[in-house]
């Protein structure tokens, strides 16, 4: 370290300052920064989403770019070479950038290129969490948990909740490629303050399910065609401690799994017929969220969503008036569901049980059936054809990766 120019100590040249607080770390960096990007980013000609704002949009006839940008990392892609080379020429003139080539390896998500589209793993990601609970070499299971098991907050405490909590978290983020264990992530979570012995072995099966399934990821062709089909479910009454209900839902785009979620209800139905209700009003909250997000990806497709119930009592209240008055207690969603559907936005059908796929997100089921589930969701091992595609990993200020040309990738 050297004093500043003009603070320099004749008695002691060789002191320096003592630091107090440093400007890097202060709340409104992020934000500056982030204002600063912008800012250049819509003088270039970039729209800010609304519906995500971290992504940027442009086009120009029939040129189109999209930008995502997380801190201080970007991803770019588009349709056209040049323009992404024109716009990655200014970037370097504004900003100290250093352009990292094809999309391998991103915030712990590894990119395989196929010949009809994606293939999204974190399956070195998963083997650190092996490691950190030292279970590389355990036993695989064909399931995340055991068939029918319920989880509840009595019991005989565990003597180390932190490794509880550090292993449930690592999990949590596993779940961004990872569907199959999100409604197992999502029970265990909800005794992250008071974990019991019987929890921590459910977390131990959980990690021998992933040891049996590390590579798996998600699978993403290119549509042929592009329609939006969401599957939505609630178990009643799932919470032995609050008798809330779980539910879960999985959107799909041209067959592509783009969202999912398994979560508990934050208030208790009084009826099964009411947990599903509610879990559509979620369900189709997102696809309403999605749908926008498209129409700024100028990606929108001409088919209403469509939303799979295997409830007749919900999808009865989606399309008749007559049952209004049963369902007083939920107003709120019924009036909501009853607007997309009246206006056209949305179209609501009957799905047998047996082909509920948003049942992988709200109970623990038959090996035979949970297999048939993941594999609907497209989830699954590394396909063997691989190849590039022109996406493009830029980072501000410092090199998170070097990676070489063939796709090899070393971390520094």
């Amino acid at each position: 370290m050297e004093k500043p120019p003009g603070f320099v100590d004749s008695k002691y040249p060789n002191y320096v300052c003592k630091l107090f607080k440093a400007l890097y770390g202060l709340k409104q960096a992020p934000r500056a920064w982030f204002q600063c990007l912008s800012t250049f980013l819509i003088s270039y000609g970039f729209s800010c989403s609304r519906a995500d704002t971290s992504l940027f949009v442009f086009r120009k006839e029939s040129h189109i770019m999209y930008l995502l940008v997380y801190v201080d990392d970007l991803i770019l892609t588009g349709n056209n070479d040049t323009a992404i080379t024109t716009f990655i020429s200014r970037l370097h003139h504004e900003f100290a950038i250093k352009d990292l080539g094809d999309l391998n390896y991103f915030l712990g998500l590894e990119v395989l290129y196929t010949h009809t589209g994606l293939f999204l793993t974190q399956a070195k990601y998963a083997a650190d969490i092996l490691l950190r609970a030292q279970l590389l070499e355990a036993k695989p299971v064909s399931t995340p948990l055991a068939l029918h098991e319920s989880f509840s907050a009595n019991g005989v405490p565990y003597s180390d909740p932190t490794l509880y909590r550090s292993l449930l978290g690592a999990l949590q983020y596993l779940t961004i490629t990872r569907p199959d264990i999100s409604y197992a992530v999502n029970q265990l979570s909800q005794f992250l303050q008071h974990p019991t012995i019987d929890h921590f072995r459910a977390v131990k099966r959980l990690l021998r399910y992933v040891k049996g399934t590390i590579s798996f990821g998600l699978t993403y062709n290119r549509p042929h065609s592009p329609s939006i089909i969401g599957y939505f479910d609630a178990d009643w009454v799932r919470c032995l401690d609050t008798r809330r209900s779980t539910y879960g839902y999985s959107i799909f785009l041209g067959g592509n799994l783009v969202s999912w979620s398994a979560k508990k209800q934050p208030t208790v139905s009084r009826s099964s017929c009411e947990s599903e209700y509610r879990a559509m009003a979620n369900a189709a909250a997102e696809l309403v969220w999605i749908t926008h997000l498209l129409r700024e990806l100028h990606a929108l497709t001409p088919d209403r969503p469509t939303l799979l119930c295997d409830n007749k009592s919900a999808l009865f209240m989606t399309q008749n008036l007559v049952s209004h008055k049963r369902a007083k207690h939920i107003d709120l969603d019924y009036h909501f569901i009853r607007e997309l559907v009246n206006s056209g936005k949305l179209y609501t059908k009957f799905v047998p049980t047996n082909l509920q796929v948003a049942d992988i997100f709200t109970k623990s089921l038959p090996r035979a059936q949970f297999e048939v589930f993941r594999d609907k969701l497209r989830l699954g091992p590394p396909p063997f054809q691989l190849k590039g595609i022109q996406f493009y990993l830029l980072t501000f200020g410092r090199s998170l990766f070097d990676i070489k040309k063939g796709g090899v990738m070393n971390e520094p």
